[in-house]
């Protein structure tokens, strides 16, 4: 007797990240209540379900849903602002003073709620954010239907959004207080970095993260200045003093890590932290190449972001995925550098795995989130296929995606967002914002 399931989605290929290299063709996936209940050949899944809907995929490709492991979406409204300088001058100069200005809990919605629908059309369903107003953050995600991790920004300066670090706490845990229990929504604690946080506040970050089982979020080596100005001020370099305060753990998510030696890489790996990747970032700010091949080599665990949009300034994790491939490969004169099936992985299971979360998603497998992307290689600038994981790292971008589901919910059909908000609304909203930041 047939077996009663939601939707299922018969695909071209299906690429589950989980086991390892793997490629499946023609095969189904069976899901009920938004979760995976099956991965089986279509001609079975055809015999042993009755589903209420059917997707036919005959030219896709069928992947977990992207994600996303460092953005600051609210910046999507400051997409273009300042481009072609240094992260310093960038900041200094730019972003910080736009900010001051214009920043507010409306900014924070508005600007995230741009992002979220870029990045899900795209095919990222999660992404960890680390920003100011993060209970709008969380606003605008839940109405998006994204899954995210909302990072509680900590500085030592003040700012329209909070006076000092106990304020910055206060209030980013209040708005994960008042999130909890959402069923798509979590949080982080995050400290913006080493040269903006002090030891005391490193301090609480770390026992708060402890207690509440969050994830530390924080940018860490990202330039060359960076790593003389730790030993200068603090006589070792920053990965050294937060692993001297107790703040690496399992549940730190280094950003960047560019800039590492020998010593470095080890003190990651032995604390069980994380990497996110940013190449496109790193390449735009000219901060180099992060060391992915070593990284992966010592045990990191190693994810993918996009950085903001004003540092990078696309939200797409495909081309991440096409950068980091190429620049392991030039920065280590290794052509085997991060094959295309790794790239994958670092964009899913990887990015899952460092939030905690690779239990719910970042590979197709019985009983996870069905959080799923399939894209369209049916384009001449497609053909022939002869390696559809290959195609999906050095051939497609993101106007190849065609669905998305989250929870099993459709996202993105035939390449047609579904998203509660237009693009008329949004153009409305980006229109409005574009002419307050440019008084």
């Amino acid at each position: 007797m047939s077996e009663a399931v939601d939707l299922l989605i018969n695909a071209r290929w299906i690429v589950p990240v989980e086991p390892r290299d793997a490629v499946l063709a023609d095969h189904a996936v069976a899901i009920r209540g938004g979760r995976i209940v099956d991965l089986l050949g279509q001609d079975e899944a055809r015999t042993r379900y009755v589903a209420d809907e059917v997707v036919e995929l005959p030219r896709h490709l069928l992947i977990p849903g992207l994600v996303n492991l460092h953005t600051h979406a609210a910046m999507s409204l400051l997409r273009g602002i300042a481009d072609d300088l240094p992260l310093m001058r960038w900041l200094e100069e730019a972003i910080w003073p736009a900010e001051s200005r214009h920043v507010s809990a409306a900014f924070v919605r508005d600007g995230t709620l741009l992002a979220a629908a870029e990045m899900i059309r795209g095919g990222i369903t999660t992404c960890s954010d680390m920003y100011f107003h993060p209970e709008a953050a969380a606003e605008a995600f839940a109405a998006a239907g994204m899954r995210a991790v909302v990072g509680a920004v900590v500085l030592e300066f003040p700012t329209s959004y909070a006076s000092d670090p106990e304020d910055y706490l206060r209030k980013g845990l209040a708005a994960r207080d008042r999130w909890q229990g959402h069923p798509r929504l979590g949080f982080s604690i995050a400290p913006h970095a080493p040269y903006t946080v002090s030891d005391d506040s490193f301090h609480q970050v770390q026992t708060l993260a402890d207690e509440l089982g969050l994830p530390i979020h924080v940018h860490i080596h990202e330039t060359a200045q960076e790593i003389a100005d730790s030993l200068a001020v603090h006589g070792c370099r920053p990965l050294a003093r937060l692993a001297r305060l107790g703040v690496l753990g399992s549940n730190l998510i280094g950003v960047h890590a560019v800039h590492l030696d020998e010593a470095d890489i080890e003190l990651l790996a032995r604390h069980g932290c994380s990497v996110a990747h940013c190449p496109t970032s790193n390449m735009k700010l000219a901060s180099g190449i992060a060391p992915v091949p070593r990284l992966l080599a010592a045990g990191v665990p190693v994810g993918l972001g996009t950085d903001g949009a004003a540092s990078n300034n696309r939200l797409d994790l495909l081309q991440e995925m096409r950068h980091a491939a190429l620049l392991a490969k030039v920065g280590s004169l290794d052509a085997t550098a991060v094959p295309a099936h790794a790239a994958l992985r670092m964009a899913t299971l990887g990015g899952a795995r460092a939030l905690g979360m690779d239990d719910r998603i970042g590979s197709i497998e019985k009983g996870k989130c069905a959080d799923l992307c399939a894209l369209d290689l049916s384009a001449p600038q497609c053909r022939p296929c002869f390696d559809p994981v290959s195609h999906l790292v050095y051939v497609c971008g993101r106007e190849n995606v065609s669905h998305v589901w989250i929870d099993g919910e459709t996202r993105v059909d035939k390449g047609v967002s579904l998203l509660h908000i237009n693009d008329t609304e949004l153009l409305r909203l980006v229109s409005m914002w574009q002419t307050k930041l440019g008084n």
